[in-house]
């Protein structure tokens, strides 16, 4: 076969593309009177097309032309309800691809949305939705929302309302307000973040009554039932509610009443929408009222702090339920919280934290005075519009002053499940950047327990212990969470069992029973389902070693994650799952790989041994290095009624209490060997 090319240009690979051609030639046929076959009538202008390439390009064109209707048999099909210069544009489009918007009048491009949407050009539809979002402005969002909302574009109308929230009071002053449909108008002003003046909101809708006579009068009773009259002064019910006739005199004494009655918190305020902005910052206006060290709480500097400097703080027993105050610079929908609290050594901290809009009427929103809380807490509440935010500290487990480094608010569109103000987690929160931490038990690295690592363990490392009989391993959680199961695995790496039981606490004083397993050989996986709690401390301990007289545990996590398994070595064959234990299998290869190596065990005479914490060390991520061994003997944190203590001093005890475990553990290990 000749391999002589007939003068056409292609790829080294064979590949032809000419279809910029065949989309110039198409478009050419664009008004063109040959090989026309139909003739579309606009307001008596015609334009020639061709059946075929209108029926390729849109479903509604197919159906008419192709799918049996009247219109099907003839050669000329009126377009009735059609703009003359939008539909001629669209015809462009469907033999070019090409629309010039910003060419267009701002009147012509709606006709265009309205015309791809009625003939489905779902890619034309949405071009110039975002072509409008890109657009708005006072001038247009009113009559860009209504066409929104009466072609169901929620996208389009999302991003209206986030405009016309942000910029209500001028929206309501805007001549084309007087314009939006019945039905647009009930969807902005019954809207909490459609905020204005509730008597500028009234006045304005009296402005759109007079200029739309013909509305029902039932439509009208509707859409003066979204005013929220109590929130409008007595003054203006009085002098401008009342003469217009528009609200009966029994409604407006109704509002008077819940206006003199009603709590303030009770009152349904507009407030301003800013999802994922935290609104507590100077920039926004935000101040702190009332605390010590006022000016660190806003600033955002959440790593400069120490025993000195970097948070605010009030006393707890000396307030008067004072708390710290914070004003935001005007009033906000919020639903979430972010704090610091103090945490460079292992005390707990309980709080609650209280809102209002006149700094006279409060509402309790969290409410974590029982349990004991630590570093950051991420807390969720229902949405509440607020202007004042009080964070109350009922205790410290080291002294009695509450220490906050920073915070901020927010709205968020995040989905989170409450059970009495308590969060009900669907993920893990047993990790660091959740604040949790391991306040008992022995390991390599700084809580191992919690950091996701299933792969890298073996006789040596990766995992946390305690000797039988003493101690056990304790978990701090960040704050109360509402908890039903956890998942643990067991070291694995031969053919050893164990037997444990787990107690769980909100104070680190009252504990109770959550599972036990001390009669029962376990091994590897171990998936635990419980009555659902609120829990702050998980407390593993070990009853049996069919190896030796240590109990070893390599990940926690809770809530229990599906799958979490699976992850571990890349394997997930010969697995089997129960409801209480998951074995992998993998411990028979693990140990396999080790035949030649003894285990050498927890030798504390090769390692010195330290407190997990020490009086300066903020890293709960970094590991010792070979050969140290580190000792959690924090324990729940002790309640204290003094003022004051010294880390120094309280290291200096763990310290003696780490040697006491050292010499348990070094003769323990001497006798049994192994891990």
């Amino acid at each position: 076969m000749s391999n002589l090319h007939l003068g056409l240009k292609c790829t080294a690979g064979g590949t032809v593309d000419h279809s910029s051609s065949l989309s110039h030639d198409i478009g050419s046929l664009f008004l063109n009177d040959e090989y026309s076959d139909v003739v579309l009538t606009v307001g008596g202008n015609k334009f020639s097309a061709h059946k075929v390439i209108l029926a390729a390009r849109s479903n509604y064109f197919r159906a008419l032309l192709y799918g049996g209707l009247r219109e099907s048999q003839q050669d000329e099909i009126a377009i009735v309800g059609a703009n003359l210069t939008a539909f001629k544009t669209l015809l462009k489009y469907i033999y070019t691809g090409l629309v010039n918007l910003g060419s267009e009048k701002e009147d012509v491009v709606l006709e265009i949305l309205g015309l791809a949407h009625q003939y489905g050009f779902i890619e034309l539809e949405t071009a110039v939705c975002d072509y409008l979002k890109e657009t708005l402005c006072t001038n247009n969002v009113c009559i860009i929302y209504d066409m929104a909302s009466l072609y169901s574009l929620k996208g389009l109308s999302t991003v209206c309302e986030d405009f016309i929230d942000k910029n209500a009071p001028a929206v309501l002053s805007h001549e084309s307000f007087m314009a939006v449909s019945p039905g647009a108008l009930k969807s902005l002003i019954k809207r909490d973040s459609f905020c204005a003046s509730e008597i500028q909101i009234f006045q304005a809708v009296k402005k759109w009554c007079e200029n739309n006579s013909e509305i029902s009068s039932d439509q009208l009773k509707e859409i003066l039932s979204f005013i929220r009259l109590p929130l409008i002064n007595l003054h203006d019910l009085l002098n401008e509610v009342r003469p217009t006739g528009l609200i009966s005199p029994d409604t407006i004494l109704d509002a008077i009443k819940a206006k003199n009655e009603s709590r303030d918190t009770e009152l349904q305020y507009r407030g301003y929408l800013m999802p994922g902005e935290n609104v507590a910052v100077p920039s926004k206006d935000a101040i702190v009222l009332q605390g010590e060290m006022r000016a660190n709480l806003l600033d955002g500097n959440t790593t400069n702090y120490d025993m000195d400097r970097g948070f605010t703080r009030h006393p707890i027993d000396d307030n008067n339920g004072q708390g710290i105050l914070i004003k935001l610079g005007r009033q906000c929908i919020i639903n979430h919280m972010r704090m610091l609290l103090w945490d460079k050594d292992h005390r707990a901290y309980s709080y609650f934290i209280e809102v209002s809009m006149d700094m006279k009427d409060w509402v309790r929103v969290l409410d974590h005075s029982k349990y004991h809380c630590r570093s950051w807490q991420f807390l969720h509440f229902p949405p509440r519009v607020v202007r004042y935010i009080k964070i109350v500290g009922t205790n410290n487990t080291i002294n009695r002053v509450f220490h906050v480094v920073a915070f901020e608010a927010y709205y968020t569109k995040q989905q989170v499940k409450l059970h009495k103000g308590i969060i009900v987690p669907k993920e893990n929160v047993a990790l660091v950047n959740k604040s949790a931490k391991v306040i008992e038990g022995v390991s390599r690295a700084r809580n191992n327990l919690l950091n996701c690592d299933i792969n890298h363990y073996n006789w040596d490392s990766g995992y946390t212990c305690h000797q039988l009989g003493s101690g056990s391993i304790c978990i701090q959680l960040g704050q109360p969470y509402y908890i039903s199961s956890c998942k643990l695995l067991l070291w694995d790496c031969d053919d050893r069992t164990y037997s444990y039981y787990i107690e769980s606490s909100v104070n680190g004083r009252e504990w109770e029973i959550v599972a036990e397993k001390t009669r029962e050989p376990c091994r590897s996986w171990q998936t635990l389902y419980f009555s659902p709690r609120p829990i702050v401390y998980i407390k593993i301990v070990g009853t049996f070693n069919s190896a030796n007289e240590v109990f070893h545990c390599v990940h926690f996590e809770a809530p229990a994650q599906k799958g979490s398994e699976f992850r571990q070595r890349g394997d997930s064959s010969n697995t089997t799952t129960t409801t209480t234990q998951v074995a992998l299998g993998q411990g028979q290869q693990a140990a396999a790989e080790n035949t030649s190596q003894q285990p050498r065990g927890l030798d504390f005479r090769e390692a010195p041994v330290r407190p997990i914490r020490e009086e300066n060390d903020t890293d709960d991520n970094d590991s010792d290095g070979e050969g140290k061994w580190m000792v959690a003997r924090e324990g729940p944190p002790s309640d204290r009624s003094h003022d004051t203590v010294s880390v120094r001093e309280k290291n200096s005890d763990a310290s003696a209490e780490d040697s006491e475990e050292e010499r348990n553990l070094e003769e323990n290990e001497g006798a049994k060997g192994g891990t």
